[in-house]
Order: C-alpha cells, then structure tokens, then sequence
C-alpha cells in the first residue's frame, strides 16, 4: 500500500505558500486521492502538476496506484483551519454539533475558534416594525460539525459576473 506520508511530503514539495493540503487518503484498492487549496483559488494547471510529481516520484513497478488530485467542491465541508482563513469576508453557513444552523459572513478564523456575523430582520420587543439586528457568534473548531461556503447565485449576477 502507498505510504500516505510519502505522498504528503511530495506534494509539499510542489506547494507554494499560499497553498494548502485539504485532505490526503490513500484507498484500500490504492487509490490515492489529494485535494489541495490555495488562498487565492487552485488552477487544473497546479493539480496537473503535482499529480505528474508523485507519478514520477512513486515506483509502479513496486505497487500499482491510481491518482486523483483536485480542489475540495465548493459544496464540501471545511475539513481545515486554512479554508476558514481563506472564507474570511465571505458567506458561510456553519451547523453545529447541536443541529443548529447560521448563516452569514466569516468576520475571523482563529488559532481556537471563528466568528460569524449574522444578519436578520426581527421585530423587537415592543417595536411595530421588523429591524435589521446584527448577531456575532463565536464556535470553537470542536463546536462545528460543518462549515461551507455559501454561493449566492443572484450575487454573482448582480455583480455582473455570470
């Protein structure tokens, strides 16, 4: 079987320092799958490139493998801290371990911890009309059962980008 370690270590050395290893996993049937990410996106370019390098690092004599890299779907869960820093600014919906679900923009990943800023309009005790009450919310990275982007496609349209 593939030593997932060594594949571990070949990919870091294709990575520049705004990238990141997501996830690593090597399959009973010895399939190795990589995901990989970047601060500032992933190309096919990149994924090319650091397949062709454990390819050619890795004996196929010695056992057969197969190999598949890309960047984590935009539907996935967060599986690293480093996906929250890269979200930071941006929509993201959060369940926690309890079941209970925000929605809204990612304001700080830290070491332990994020902040989430919700936004909705509620009515105040005593108030006739709904206002627009803005909540920060503090998880521990143990207190999230999962994190995701949020793709909001009017946004993109009103953005002009389609």
């Amino acid at each position: 079987m593939v030593d997932k370690n060594r594949v571990i270590q070949l990919i870091e050395e294709k990575l520049s320092d705004r990238m990141f290893i997501v996830d690593v996993s090597v399959s009973a049937s010895n399939v190795i799958y990589v995901y990989v990410d970047s601060y500032d996106g992933i190309t096919i370019d990149t994924c090319i490139e650091i397949s062709r390098h454990i390819e050619h690092s890795l004996d196929r004599d010695e056992e057969d493998f197969g190999l598949q890299v890309s960047s984590p779907g935009l539907m996935e869960s967060f599986k690293v801290k480093e996906q929250y820093l890269k979200y930071t600014g941006k929509e993201v919906e959060v369940v926690t371990v309890s079941d209970d679900k925000f929605q809204g923009i990612l304001k700080e990943a830290g070491e332990q911890s994020i902040v989430l800023e919700t936004s909705s309009f509620e009515k105040p005790e005593g108030q006739k009309k709904k206002q627009l009450i803005t909540k920060e919310y503090n998880f521990k990275y143990e207190e999230i059962k999962s994190a995701k982007a949020v793709i909001s496609f009017n946004k993109l349209m009103s953005d002009g980008k389609h």
